[in-house]
């Protein structure tokens, strides 16, 4: 299942076919439509629809149709009718003349002065009063392949970032694999030059001639083991390659992976932080800030997952 970017774009033209009817056009479909859709990065799906007034009857539909596909992201929606060569001109019904020569005499029999209606005017009222069913059948389904030309772009951009962030797994393992062996290095160093510190401590004090020796050296090997269990990262590493895992899990896997990403990037960054807390020598240290970047260069690139 692939990995969706939340940022896309697409869009879909919907021209009518030209039909005859009894030797006259179809209005119904005489207007081409045009579906456009822009997407980017949103905590939730999020709708903006930028539709004339005439199509906003179809706004529920739409609304429907778009959140059975898209989970996540900040979607514009345009709608627009363009008029084509059928369009220009319309061809009055003769129901539809009937109708207006009917509403034309009422009024003018309440209404003596009133005018009648211009060839404009019944050209106007023709066309805004013709049928639409085609037209709405011939919007949705523009829509449709508008909706999956923008989920096959955010296919190929979702393709990208897990590209990348595969390769940044791949950073933090390796500098993972380079702490590994300094972590009992730096714990066994540090235990040392404590234990030097505590016998310099001890005899500067004079509390190594009154205390008995063996007592002073428990104490001290207490001390040094509580100091070497403070410093020692290994802990951290660990849970840092079982984040790594996962989230290399999750991009293989597909699907909505968004939140659980961001999730385990959070947690990535907890052990990079805790590692450069404890860090004992200024190797562990260092490799601590490439972990911090590396992240933080996913948690950019996880944010605009679906």
């Amino acid at each position: 299942m692939p990995v969706y970017s939340m940022t896309g774009y697409a869009q879909a033209l919907g021209e009518p076919s030209s039909t005859v009817e009894s030797g006259a056009r179809n209005t119904g479909a005489a207007a081409a439509v045009a579906v456009e859709l822009r997407s980017v990065n949103s905590r939730f799906l999020d709708l903006a629809f930028r539709m004339p007034d005439e199509m906003r009857a179809l706004e529920p539909a739409l609304r429907e149709l778009l959140g059975t596909q898209l989970k996540r992201g900040k979607v514009e929606i345009r709608l627009s009718l363009r008029d084509g060569v059928d369009a220009a001109w319309p061809q009055p019904q003769p129901g539809q003349l009937a109708a207006l020569a009917l509403l034309q005499a009422g009024v003018q029999q309440q209404l003596p002065t009133a005018q009648g209606l211009s060839v404009n005017e019944v050209l106007h009222w023709c066309r805004s009063g013709a049928a639409t069913p085609k037209v709405d059948e011939l919007l949705m389904e523009t829509a449709r392949r508008a909706i999956d030309a923008l989920n096959e772009a955010r296919a190929r951009e979702g393709a990208k970032l897990v590209e990348v962030l595969m390769q940044r797994v791949a950073r933090l393992r390796e500098l993972k694999a380079l702490a590994e062996p300094l972590v009992p290095q730096v714990v066994a160093r540090q235990r040392e030059r404590f234990l030097e510190r505590w016998q310099a401590a001890l005899e500067a004090s004079g509390a190594s001639s009154s205390v008995p020796a063996e007592a002073l050296q428990e104490r001290a090997l207490n001390e040094a083991a509580a100091f070497a269990i403070r410093i020692d990262v290994a802990e951290e590493l660990a849970r840092l390659d079982s984040h790594l895992d996962e989230i290399a899990r999750l991009l293989g896997k597909g699907g909505e992976v968004g939140k659980r990403l961001d999730f385990l990037i959070q947690e990535l960054l907890r052990e990079a932080n805790t590692l450069a807390s404890k860090a004992a020598a200024i190797e562990l240290t260092q490799i601590a800030v490439e972990m911090k970047v590396a992240i933080e260069q996913m948690r950019e690139q996880v944010q605009n997952l679906e």
